[in-house]
């Protein structure tokens, strides 16, 4: 026989409701899983697209995106004499179709940091000048900048930036971050980050360039190790080249293992400092 409760009795049900804590934590799991799933896609999508872009649709990305840089770089001696030693480095790469034209923009900044851009450009700041010393130190560095454009990494930080930008705007509906694009690019290039194999992969580049220019490698590891080691002010390099001590002894597994050669080092007299 049922039992009526009396009016105004609320039914009491034997199962106890779920937590509101419960709720939350699942509402935390789908919304950490849709993030990686952003994550992953826009990464996918932008490696489909950057292998795909032709070097001539990259270099009209450059020429609106080139002149913004330009207009703070410092053009001048220091300039003029980088770019010379990446003339250099530029005679040791295989011809390409297109003619690619890589040049340096140099900033008058104590910020420690070089990095490339779309338009073949790479950018070297005052600080970094002021830290390297030897040539052959400079040199390594700017055939591993030269070793993000035969990657194309620059290209694929860039776009995996954007990307993350539209997923995540269109997702939660901030339609003025999308339309702010613009400004994005010219943020987002100077400081794309890169994974450890796309760095192992530069250096390998890099210090081949520095071999064929030289003939050895002396200063391939000194600024890396260097600089992994001390507290410098205004060093943004690592921010975008992570440089821990594996990919140290990885350059110097490779110079055992081609049996590069190492010779006295080129002081960095050309520049005044």
């Amino acid at each position: 026989m049922s039992t009526e409760l009396p009016s105004g009795t609320a039914a009491v049900s034997d199962r106890n409701p779920e937590p509101r804590s419960f709720d939350f934590f699942k509402l935390i799991v789908i919304a950490v899983a849709t993030v990686m799933a952003i994550i992953f896609t826009a990464s996918s999508m932008a490696g489909a697209i950057v292998s795909w872009m032709p070097v001539e649709a990259e270099q009209q990305l450059g020429k609106a995106i080139v002149p913004i840089y330009e207009k703070t770089a410092k053009p001048g001696e220091t300039q003029t004499k980088l770019n010379q030693l990446l003339e250099g480095l530029e005679q040791q790469l295989p011809s390409s179709n297109p003619k690619r034209d890589y040049q340096i923009l140099y900033f008058d900044d104590p910020m420690v940091n070089a990095a490339a851009i779309p338009g073949d450009r790479i950018l070297v700041y005052r600080g970094l000048l002021e830290q390297v010393e030897s040539e052959n130190e400079l040199m390594m560095v700017l055939g591993h900048e030269l070793g993000h454009f035969r990657n194309r990494d620059h290209l694929r930080g860039l776009g995996n930036a954007l990307l993350y930008q539209i997923a995540f705007s269109t997702l939660f509906g901030d339609m003025g971050s999308i339309l702010g694009l613009g400004a994005s690019v010219v943020e987002s290039v100077g400081r794309a980050q890169f994974s450890q194999q796309q760095e192992t992969q530069a250096d390998d580049v890099g210090i081949t360039l520095l071999n064929q220019h030289y003939g050895h490698v002396a200063g391939a590891t000194d600024f890396f190790d260097r600089m992994g080691k001390t507290n410098v002010p205004d060093l943004k390099w690592f921010a975008s080249h992570p440089a821990p001590a594996q990919r140290v002894e990885q350059l110097k597994k490779l110079i055992r293992d081609r049996q590069y050669l190492i010779k006295a080092k080129t002081p960095m007299d050309r520049f005044n400092r």
